[in-house]
This record gives C-alpha cells, structure tokens and sequence, in this order.
C-alpha cells in the first residue's frame, strides 16, 4: 500500500455524472467535414514559431488547460490532431450521457502506460517504420524509479498523477510525468519530460519543455480524440524541423495504439 500510495497521488473525489456531447458544439464545422471525409477520420497540423492552438475543441475546461500550458512556456513548435473513432453499432449511446462503463473502460485504457511499449511510427530520417517506446513502465517516483503494474480502476478519480520510465528509440531514456484530469464530459491527460532529452549525444529539449496533452470526448456514436505536443527546442540547425517532424509521425502512432485498444480490448463485438 506504500508504494501505490507513493506512485498515485489523487484528491479522493469522483465525478458523478458522465455527459457525453454532441461532437457538432465542440469542433468547427469545417473539421467535422475533413473527419467524415476525405481525411478519414484524421486532422493533423504542425505550426512552427509562435504556435497557437487550432484545433482544439470547445470545451472550457480543456481550452484552458492547454492554452495556459502554452502560456506558460512559450513553445517553438506545436502538432495537433483531431481523430473521430465510430463506435461499433451495439455500443452507441445517447448523444447527451457517457456510459460509465465506457467512460471507465477509456480512462484505464489511457493509464496502461506499458501496452505503448513496442509500438510502431514512420520514421522520415529512416524511411521505414521504427519502435517508439523500446520500453515503458509506471515507476512509483521520478528518484526512487521502481517499476510498478498499471494502475485500473473500477471508479474513476477526478485527478491523478503518474510516473513513467519510457526509454524513446530517438529521445533516449527518460522520465515524463502524467496528469490525469476526469471531469463531467471529458478525461485528459497530460504528459510532461521530467529528464532533459538528446538526440543521440545532443541535448535537444530541457526538462520540463515537452509537454503534450490528449483529450477524450464521448459522442455518443463516436468518440472524438484531441492530441497536442508543444515543445521548445535547441536551437540547432535544421533540428525544429527535424523534431516536428517526428512529433507528428509519432502523434498517429498514439492514435492507432488508442484505436487498437480500443478495438481489441473495449469495443469488441
């Protein structure tokens, strides 16, 4: 009980009520058209000096989480990506209350920090897909670093703090922490570097400049997925490009291992 006391830290309170929402109030007309159509499912953008969020969704207590992370350290790069996962007809829901069961189902699905391990992005440098995450463990703190299970659970608590050991096939060995924030019509999280990370034998991006944040949003036929990573780089030639690059690649990697999950271990008929 220690150390679970040690790796979770949560105010012990829960959200009582699940909303789901109707995803034409909380995306641009213009973007749902892309997601039902010719983008298949899938928005991605990369900005680079003085990012400002594009597509973020309309949600006030979302919004002002990632633009006061922004706010707070003047990124030099962003990617975005909007996903729209349709759910299989038999677990469609009302378009006004997330199923708690499902709502449950995706909050554990985003703590399973362990199942990003060996999964796979394409690597523009190398021409060829490429592991991710060679390894990725919860630990029960960013000094003490023991490995610990996924956390699961059966009520899902308002906030929640993680740590993880995840060793990157091109950023190296580091620690990030995650911040989980579960609110009425929404479950996000947030995912910040705890060590510098390299680039080989090159420093890159310093400790805390890294930041990115993927939201959950039940739409009662589909879900609707939000990902953004800020970052302030080295200023080395041609590495901001170089990283944005990466950054977006890897963005649809989370996507499909999200998706898989959700298909082989939620939604499955």
């Amino acid at each position: 009980m220690k150390k679970i006391s040690v790796l979770i830290a949560f105010f012990m309170l829960t959200v009582p009520f699940a909303f789901s929402v109707p995803i034409e109030n909380i995306i641009q007309p213009e973007y749902l058209t892309q997601l039902r159509g010719i983008n298949q499912g899938r928005i991605i953008e990369t900005q680079l000096r003085n990012p400002v969020p594009r597509l973020l969704p309309r949600n006030n207590d979302l919004q002002r989480h990632v633009t006061g992370i922004r706010n707070s350290f003047n990124p030099g790069m962003m990617v975005e990506a909007l996903y729209l996962y349709n759910k299989p007809a038999s677990y469609r829901t009302s378009a006004t209350s997330w199923d708690i069961r499902q709502k449950t189902g995706i909050f554990n699905t985003m703590t399973a920090i362990s199942t990003l391990a060996g999964i796979q992005y394409y690597s523009e440098s190398r021409n060829s897909m490429r592991t991710f995450y060679e390894s990725s463990v919860i630990i029960d703190g960013p000094q003490s670093r023991n490995p610990q299970n996924d956390p699961v659970f059966t009520q899902l608590p308002a906030t929640l703090t993680l740590y993880a050991r995840q060793n990157d096939s091109t950023f190296g060995d580091n620690v990030y922490r995650y911040d989980y924030i579960n609110t009425n019509d929404a479950i996000f999280f947030t995912q910040e570097n705890v060590t510098a990370m390299s680039y080989g034998i090159i420093p890159v991006v310093g400790r805390g400049n890294l930041r990115s944040v993927i939201a959950v949003f039940d739409c009662g036929d589909s879900i609707l997925v939000y990902a953004v990573s800020m970052a302030r780089v080295a200023s080395l030639p041609g590495m901001g490009d170089r990283i944005s690059s990466s950054l977006s690649n890897r963005a649809e990697a989370i996507l499909i291992w999200f998706t898989d999950r959700l298909n082989n271990r939620l939604f499955v008929e």
